[in-house]
Formats: C-alpha cells, structure tokens, sequence
C-alpha cells in the first residue's frame, strides 16, 4: 500500500457565486482519495470574498503561482473567463463557455463538462419523454451547454428563452450553424412557446438558495409538461416541487452535477474515475 506522504497530489478548486453549498469539493475529494490521490480541493466564492467578475484575471493568476491543477468555473464566470485562457477545447469553443480550466505545461486549457453533465442524466433517466419541441430559459454559460445537450439528445425544435435577447439569439445562431436549420431559435413569447412545448428546461439561477423563485409564472406549468432543471442546491426547487404537485415528469440538476464533475476530474487527473461511486458520494450528502 502506498503511503500518504508518497501518493500524488492535486490541488483544485471552484470559482463562482453563492457556492458554499457546492457539492462539487467533496465529490472530487473523495473520489481522489478511492483513486489513491492526496486531492486538495477549494472554494473561490466570490460573494465572500466580496469580488466581481473582474477579479478572474488575479485568481487565475494566484492559482498558477500556488500550484494548482486546475479549476472548476460556475456562475457568472463561464463565458468570461474565455479571454483569459490560451487554449479551448472543440467543446467549450463551440459552446462560447467554460466550466472546467486545466493548468498544464504552462498554459490555462479551457474545456466544457456542462454539456455531457445534462446529457447523461437525462438519457438515463428521461429516454422515454418525447423531445419534439422544447422550451429553454437562460442562455448563459450553463444554458449554452445545455442547449447543445439537448440537441445532442434529439429535442427537433429547442427555444430559447433569456433575460438578454441578444444573448438567446447567439445561443440558437450557434446550435443552428452546428445542428441545422430549424432545431432552435430564439423566443420571447414564453406562454406561448411553453403552452407549445412537450418539455421545458430551466438553465437560469433562479430557484437557487441565493436565488429563490420561478423563472416563469407558475400556470404555465401543467401535468403533460417535463421538467429539468439544472440546480442542485437545493435539489429540490420550487420549480420541480409546483411541477410534481402536477404530476409532472421531472429531472433535477443532481446528475447534471455528478456527470460534470466525474468527466472533470477525468481532464484534471487523467485518471478514469468511478461514475456510480461519485453518484453514491453525492447521494451520501443528503437531499438539502
């Protein structure tokens, strides 16, 4: 048996708002130390360090001169942290976002997990639902990565929906230039496009802990309308809880942020982590 002292280590951390509750550190931490790693892993929340998006130039920086490996990216720092790094991944630069930073030989490597976090759930677990049209609210980084997935996935017409038009419109120009014409636009009828939709998925912050709320009005929810959602803290949102009040099929964002996490700690490591052992350790953490 190797001793601690003598195992290799890895130092990682996450960058992002509000991200206390993130389950991300303890997923990879224990993961590593089943992998026979001394893994390390720290929290950059922005909120308590009282810090804007301005700032990722000086972590970005700070964690190169400290050693570590790389770095997880959540919100609001997705798309921009992009001009800070020498490299992307085909992934993260077709998507116009980046959750996961890899520091090797000199050089901040960009790739994106989003897109294979949303997908691999969904497919496990949502195969049967039908994907003909589908609504999307937010178009930032997370949504961007979604949106892909959810092509990925066979959904034939995805709207999308967003806060920022303009946003919404590069979103559906992007899919469409890698998809095809006509398997997405951008909306800004939500009713109608949701009165339309056989499911409806919700890429926005809002029903996070930091961010309580709907991010549509509650009647547009009915029993014949799926719903995914890609937060996790808390895993049970008021979206997903009015949607099951309905009898609603649902999907929450719990496997979006174990897949995310397992194909990280792939790019991280170089290691093949155990899937179902990272979704146990999830598990483990509790439903809060």
């Amino acid at each position: 048996m190797t001793r601690y002292a003598e195992r290799r280590s890895v130092l990682l951390g996450l960058i992002g708002q509000d991200i206390q509750n993130s389950r991300t550190p303890e997923m990879q931490m224990r993961e590593g130390a089943a992998q026979g790693l001394r893994l390390v892993y720290r929290l950059m929340d922005l909120t308590r360090l009282g810090l804007g998006v301005e700032a990722l130039p000086e972590l970005l920086r700070g964690a190169e001169r400290a050693g570590f490996d790389g770095l997880n990216i959540t919100h609001p720092c997705k798309q921009a942290v992009i001009p800070h790094l020498d490299e992307l991944s085909d992934d993260a630069r077709s998507l116009g976002a980046v959750n996961t930073v890899v520091f090797r030989d000199g050089k901040r490597i960009g790739h994106n997990t989003d897109w294979s976090g949303f997908f691999e759930p969904f497919r496990r677990e949502m195969s049967d639902v039908p994907v003909r049209r589908v609504v999307q609210i937010g178009a930032g980084g997370a949504g961007a990565a979604v949106a892909h997935a959810a092509l990925m996935l066979g959904v034939e017409e995805l709207t999308i929906v967003d806060i920022d038009p303009a946003r919404a419109a590069s979103v559906a120009a992007n899919l469409t230039a890698h998809f095809g014409a006509g398997r997405a636009r951008a909306g800004t009828e939500l009713a109608a496009s949701v009165a339309a939709a056989d499911g409806l998925i919700n890429a926005t912050p809002i029903g996070m802990d930091a961010h309580p709320g709907l991010p549509l009005p509650a009647e547009f929810l009915r029993p014949d309308l799926w719903v995914a959602e890609v937060i996790y803290f808390p895993l049970e949102t008021e979206l997903l809880r009015r949607a099951r009040a309905l009898g609603a099929r649902t999907i929450g964002g719990g496997g979006m942020a174990v897949f995310q996490a397992v194909a990280a700690f792939r790019l991280f490591t170089g290691i093949e982590p155990d899937s179902d052992r990272m979704i146990a350790a999830f598990a483990s953490m509790g439903s809060a």
